[in-house]
């Protein structure tokens, strides 16, 4: 649901609208600018480089800002190995580009994604996409050799809560041994926390369950951490909580700023079985792009903005889940870091309440406060403030859900 303003100007958890109002932040452009919308760095970084050139095609006439950003990236991202990077503009061309990577280096053609996936609208990251509407939907056909596999989803799983790992890992790995074959199987790929499907946080032990069969089997395990990534979930990367290493990640979003840019990171073997022109595009990895993405990343080092989303967590969390006993609409409550959810539902059941969310972003909206819809059944509110917002606005802005939640009684 579109906020119903015009942006003037934004920073700090804060966008005023051209008529002077200001709005709490809790969706930071769907995770993008996790460094606020004006950090210094980056419109410093951005107005030198602008002031310099603003674009040659890397591919045509380098420049040492693509550099660094890949040394950054290869620096930062989970792994001693050695790696390498390639940039491009948008999350759906890095995912894109992750799975033609593998099938180059694998030379299989099979991918495996999974329930309540999202992962670009390209033709590829459609096919890829699991929701059908608003996605999908009178766009195919689409790309061949897409395989989904079930989510390891804690509230809806429908077999034993305690034994979710082991009988997800078992029916997944099932599924791909017996209706792919693991030996046809380029990649698995799979958001560490589920993004557009609604902040589903797998139990502990899939993620490196899955990664494991990967490399069992020769398969490339590729992270798309495009939202999760960049002090998002209290981590530099979601992947870091479990000490999944993938093969290949996929980020963007949180990286520039707000600047359009995305890179693949891996195994320097993986990226290197390309053949050379294989990966490019006349604007991936733009001079403006990576002068902004040198300036969030430093912003977040120097900023301890992973120290901060961890303690919006701390801050939202509990007091998301004291609402939750008050408000039986709230069937759950999850996230990690500064990427939580609720997931709204008919009180007394798990139906899916897609009504009630609609409800509570409208009442959130003439109050103030953006707040972001998701799921697979359009129930789920998604909360992402950027990680430099104080914490009387964050607490402000709670007050505000619980009596958006309060009103739907």
């Amino acid at each position: 649901m579109t906020m119903p303003v015009f942006v003037s100007a934004a920073g700090g958890g804060v966008i005023v609208d051209v008529d002077g109002n200001s709005i709490i932040d809790m969706g930071a452009g769907i995770a993008v600018v996790n460094v606020g919308n004006s950090a210094d760095h980056v419109v410093t970084n951005v107005q030198a480089q602008v002031a310099s050139f603003t674009h040659t095609c890397f591919m045509v006439v380098p420049y040492e800002g693509y550099i660094e950003v890949c040394e950054a990236l290869n620096e930062m991202t989970p792994g001693t190995h050695q790696k390498k990077t390639a940039l491009f503009n948008s999350g759906a061309e890095a995912v894109e580009n992750a799975v033609k990577i593998a099938r180059a280096f694998t030379k299989r053609d099979a991918v495996v994604v999974f329930e309540h996936a999202y992962h670009g609208r390209t033709n590829l990251t459609m096919a890829m996409t699991a929701k059908s509407m608003p996605y999908k939907h009178s766009f195919g056909p689409f790309a061949s050799e897409i395989y989904r596999m079930p989510m390891a989803y804690p509230y809806r799983w429908l077999g034993s809560a305690a034994n979710i790992t082991e009988e997800a890992l078992a029916e997944v790995l099932h599924k791909i041994e017996k209706e792919i074959g693991a030996e046809n199987v380029a990649a698995i790929v799979i958001e560490p926390i589920q993004g557009e499907g609604g902040f589903i946080v797998p139990p502990k032990g899939f993620l490196p369950g899955l990664a494991a069969f990967a490399k069992k089997h020769g398969i490339v395990f590729v992270a798309d951490e495009v939202q999760t990534g960049f002090a998002r979930t209290g981590d530099m990367f979601a992947c870091d909580d479990e000490g999944v290493v993938p093969d290949l990640i996929a980020t963007a979003k949180g990286i520039a700023g707000g600047l359009p840019l995305s890179a693949v990171t891996g195994r320097a073997e993986i990226m290197d079985s390309v053949h050379g022109g294989g990966l490019g595009g006349t604007y991936g990895g733009s001079p403006v792009a990576c002068a902004a993405a040198i300036g969030a990343i430093k912003t977040i080092k120097e900023g301890d903005l992973v120290g901060k989303a961890k303690r919006i967590g701390e801050i939202m969390l509990p007091a998301l889940a004291e609402m939750q006993k008050k408000h039986p609409v709230i069937g759950d409550v999850r996230g990690r870091g500064a990427m939580i959810a609720i997931e709204l539902v008919v009180p007394g059941t798990t139906e899916p309440n897609p009504a009630a969310v609609s409800a509570v972003v409208k009442f959130c909206q003439q109050e103030g406060v953006l707040v972001l819809s998701a799921g697979t059944y359009g129930n789920v509110l998604r909360f992402l403030p950027p990680l430099v917002m104080p914490e009387d606005l964050l607490r402000e802005a709670l007050e505000i859900i619980e009596k958006a939640l309060a009103s739907l009684a």
